[in-house]
């Protein structure tokens, strides 16, 4: 009997206990704050606008060069196409520089060639070669048009440490209609013409003897003048119609010219930068209009008479003129 009363005993503490352990467990239970509930968001890149793509270009199907038609038919010459175009296209800083510059110096050079009965594409041939800067080749071209020294000479350019006026955009513009006259009377398509501009006549003319044939997308030339062509095509493209090509370039982010006025100088001038605050301005801005004028001074022991650019006033930001 006592053993009975001893297993009821145990029975019943194990139920307090348990009873204990409950309730401590559902105040843990109640007291333990809700866990906010946690929602997954897509996110997304920003930075990529939605309407960028990377994808292969559409060439036209009317390219051409000067009127002379591309022939796309042709595998090789629809690659090397594609190629010229992916390049210009996705070096994107460099087209959207040039679309601005072209804006600022197409209306200097359009005339120049109109006049000397030279196709408009040519300007695009001067991109080609110097971005509309004035560049100096490792070889010494100069200029927009990349005109060597003796070349420059030859078709009456002043080219001295004094004066060089290959960074004369209208002089060297004329010397360049000159040059391409002279090789279209010679190789007969404005294709060999440009590429003999590039390569030089003598070198275009080896290859078509050797190779014997007499069209540009016939000849085997080398890198840089087998893409010259197809480049000039590209750049063209790209400047005419620029928002098919993603380019969204407004009037008022272009460059522009800045209104100037001109005056003669006939004599030898000590300083330049004296002269140029005689119009209110500093050499630095004689010189970014007048970029042919090699040196801080004017020798002019002949007399000759050169013509000077001065933009009008208020268009640049002037500080410490005369002092």
């Amino acid at each position: 009997m006592k053993h009975i009363k001893n297993i009821f005993a145990f029975i019943g503490l194990l139920a307090v206990a348990g009873t204990f352990i409950f309730a401590v467990q559902s105040t843990d239970i109640e007291e333990k704050p809700q866990q906010p509930e946690v929602v997954q968001e897509e996110v997304t890149d920003k930075s990529v606008p939605d309407t960028y793509q990377i994808s292969a270009i559409e060439i036209p199907e009317d390219l051409n060069f000067a009127g002379e038609p591309v022939p796309l038919e042709d595998p090789e010459i629809m690659e090397r196409v594609d190629r010229e175009f992916l390049v210009n296209t996705y070096w994107q800083s460099n087209a959207v520089l040039i679309i601005k510059r072209a804006n600022k110096y197409f209306p200097i050079i359009e005339p120049i060639l109109k006049k000397n009965g030279i196709p408009d594409d040519f300007k695009y041939l001067a991109v080609a070669e110097s971005g509309l800067l004035n560049v100096v080749s490792p070889a010494g071209a100069t200029g927009f048009w990349q005109i060597m020294k003796d070349t420059g000479k030859e078709y009456g350019l002043e080219v001295n440490a004094n004066v060089d006026e290959r960074y004369h955009v209208e002089k060297s513009t004329q010397v360049a209609c000159d040059y391409i006259k002279k090789w279209k009377e010679r190789f007969g398509t404005w294709t060999l013409t440009a590429a003999a501009y590039n390569a030089g006549p003598a070198g275009v003319q080896k290859y078509m003897n050797i190779q014997k044939v007499d069209d540009y997308y016939n000849l085997l030339l080398g890198d840089e003048t087998g893409r010259y062509v197809f480049r000039i095509m590209a750049i063209k493209e790209i400047i005419s119609n620029p928002e098919k090509y993603g380019f969204k370039v407004e009037e008022e982010d272009m460059y522009s010219k800045v209104p100037t006025f001109t005056v003669e100088v006939d004599s030898a001038v000590t300083s330049w930068a004296d002269f140029a605050n005689l119009y209110e301005i500093n050499y630095k801005v004689l010189k970014r209009h007048n970029p042919w004028l090699r040196e801080p001074h004017l020798n002019n022991t002949t007399h000759k008479k050169y013509v000077i650019e001065i933009p009008n006033k208020g268009y640049y930001r002037i500080g410490n003129v005369g002092k």
